[in-house]
């Protein structure tokens, strides 16, 4: 007897597909860059005091950002196995979005976001080239679910041959209890 548990399961909810590689992958470096980042730059400032440091002289860091790097990728890892798909949509979308606000808040690779995150080029890179990818990855995955077809409502009977049909039926129960009256009298 097949257990309960798998009913209504996809039966690719195994497989490894572009979605789920992506959301380990981009989850495991983000949250590994989170991570290393604090050896480097720990500092939460904000404003004019607003300070960074290099990640192998590539990727500028400060605690903001760390945090930020660190928090996506453990999200990433979290749902990469259940939500694969939505996970790298939602990770490619935000990415996307940083490296395009980053584009935007850079002036001669140097700017920042909200005066909190510091950004160079190659951030913007970065945060472009995950983006991209998870949203590749998410449309990749395999073909877009088909909406569920709407239940239509059963049409209401027609009165009269709804009545017919009862009266054709009483009169042959009564005929036949008439018959069975008949035939145990004689």
């Amino acid at each position: 007897m097949p257990d309960q548990s798998d009913q209504g399961r996809d039966q690719r909810a195994d497989e490894a597909g572009p979605a789920r590689l992506f959301a380990l992958a981009a989850g495991g470096f983000l949250a590994l860059l989170g991570v290393l980042g604090f050896f480097f730059d720990a500092g939460f400032e904000t404003g004019k005091q607003l300070s960074a440091d290099d990640v192998a002289g590539i990727i500028v860091v400060n605690g903001w950002r760390n945090v930020v790097y660190l928090v996506t990728g453990l999200l990433a890892l979290g749902f990469a196995a259940r939500r694969p798909r939505p996970t790298a949509a939602v990770l490619g979308g935000f990415y996307l979005l940083l490296g395009l606000w980053g584009v935007a808040e850079t002036d001669h690779d140097i700017g920042n976001i909200l005066e909190v995150l510091p950004l160079t080029d190659e951030d913007n890179v970065l945060h472009l080239a995950i983006g991209a990818l998870g949203v590749v990855a998410a449309l990749a995955d395999g073909p877009l679910p088909k909406p569920k077809p709407k239940r239509s409502k059963p049409k209401p009977k027609a009165e009269g041959s709804d009545s017919s049909r009862s009266r054709s039926s009483d009169e042959s129960r009564r005929r036949r209890r008439e018959s069975r009256r008949s035939s145990a009298g004689a």
